[in-house]
């Protein structure tokens, strides 16, 4: 009996270490993606120094995992290893045009192909400018210079870059010490937005319809094959996902830095809901669309070259680098960079409801539905891949009821409000709860701005 207890003991012992060692495993592994891909493109798309993102960004997140990960630049091979001696490690390779990709456990050498593939950018006319002068000016330029202020050390901003457009004209701008106006900045879910983007350019061109089924491979017969394309812009495709970015093992941190190909997660998980029941915010859920989009093209050349043919190129977007997953699809939620005046092209889009330069890009009456309230969100705190209203905005601040914003990670913001002929980006690093109201910002900037 003593024997057989002692084996009992032991077997529970080895068990504990076991999944002990898993965590361990999984929790640096993904800490090695994250760092493995900030720093490469940090370096890469951004142009900053390995050194600038370990000490701004990394050190920003206070994470004993990501303090453990150590990352080396190869400039000549374009790549950043970043590991844990024997037990965890990440590759990213930057792939000019197509940005950086982590290989996931796979050979890095197998993302050297489609390199360029996304097509260089066509030069692009500078977007124009309209100083305003008096006490208006005085006044605007005095609430974009506040946002770079840190009125508190435990809630640091960390502001980057602020554009103000009014009717397609710059009237105001300011950048960070080492955040020049041309470099590119990462929009994190901001890309969520221009995924949707894509979609209804495709929407457009008769390809996919937010009525019908989006399929996903592995789907057919299963109940999951009815979710309609709208449910996804809507974020209520009723799929199980964990969106929490301070958990390593949550579904989206394993998906974006630990898995070869984002859409295939998301799309393994299970149905929780009825579709179109149940709005929950989900990162997987873009991933599945930029999936879908792939299997519109005959080629994945074509596919890849999409985003910068229809939309960067048509609306001067020319920094803009969206980035894959190994597997070859562009990272639908997370992962695209551009300099903050072109982020502003994107709501200068929106608020000329889809018309650039007298041509219409996003199908008649797509903008309206992109900031139609969600059926299911009990708020109606969000639209088709486009929030409506912005959490922890403070109570006290108003904005027009036609504002509304592309949100991503952090505190990145292109806010549209088309019944002013305005667009509002921030970009930066705020992680901290209520370090950044965009919504108290953008009320600031209205008053500023008044009306002619």
């Amino acid at each position: 009996m003593r024997s057989r207890t002692q084996l009992l003991v032991l077997f529970g012992v080895a068990v504990a270490l076991a999944g002990a060692w898993y965590a361990l495993h999984l929790g640096l592994t993904v800490a090695a993606g994250v760092k493995a891909k900030a720093v490469c493109s940090g370096v890469f798309v951004s142009g900053r120094s390995a050194e600038a993102v370990e000490r701004e960004d990394m050190a920003a997140y206070a994470s004993p995992f990501l303090d453990l990960v150590r990352a080396e630049v190869d400039a000549r091979r374009g790549t950043v290893r970043a590991s844990v001696p024997l037990v965890a490690q990440s590759v990213a390779v930057f792939r000019e045009s197509l940005g950086c990709t982590l290989a996931a456990g796979g050979d890095p050498g197998d993302l050297v192909g489609h390199a360029g593939a996304a097509g260089a950018p066509r030069p692009a006319a500078p977007l124009a400018t309209r100083a305003i002068d008096g006490e208006r000016g005085a006044r605007l330029a005095r609430v974009v210079a506040g946002a770079f202020d840190e009125p508190d050390a435990e809630r640091a901003r960390r502001t980057r870059a602020v554009v103000v457009v009014q009717d397609g004209r710059v009237v105001a701008e300011r950048y960070a010490p080492g955040f020049p106006a041309d470099m590119r900045l990462p929009g994190w879910s901001m890309a969520k937005s221009v995924t949707a983007t894509l979609v209804g350019i495709l929407v457009r061109e008769g390809k996919l319809d937010p009525a019908r089924p989006l399929g996903a491979p592995g789907w057919a017969g299963d109940a999951r094959d009815a979710i309609a394309l709208g449910d996804f812009l809507r974020m209520s495709s009723g799929l199980g996902f964990e969106e929490s970015y301070f958990s390593p093992f949550s579904d989206v941190n394993r998906m974006l830095f630990a898995s070869r190909d984002t859409g295939a997660a998301a799309a393994a998980k299970p149905l929780e809901a009825a579709p179109g029941t149940r709005w929950s915010y989900s990162s997987g859920t873009s991933n599945i669309v930029a999936r879908a989009m792939r299997g519109v093209f005959p080629l994945h050349d074509q596919y890849l070259a999409f985003p910068r043919r229809a939309l960067f190129d048509r609306i001067g977007m020319a920094s803009a680098v969206f980035e894959p997953d190994a597997s070859g699809t562009f990272v639908g939620s997370s992962f695209l960079f551009a300099t903050a005046r072109d982020w502003a092209r994107l709501g200068i889009l929106y608020a000329q409801d889809g018309v650039w330069e007298g041509e219409r890009l996003l199908p008649e009456g797509w903008v309206r539905y992109s900031a139609t309230p969600a059926p299911a969100a009990p708020k109606g705190q969000y639209g088709a891949h486009w929030w409506l209203a912005l959490e922890g905005a403070s109570p006290a601040a108003r904005l027009p009821a036609d504002a509304f914003h592309a949100a991503g990670h952090g505190g990145q913001y292109v806010t549209v409000v088309p019944s002013r002929g305005v667009v509002v980006v921030r970009l930066g690093l705020a992680l901290a709860r209520g370090a950044w109201d965009q919504t108290a910002f953008v009320a600031e900037v209205l008053d500023a701005l008044g009306r002619d």
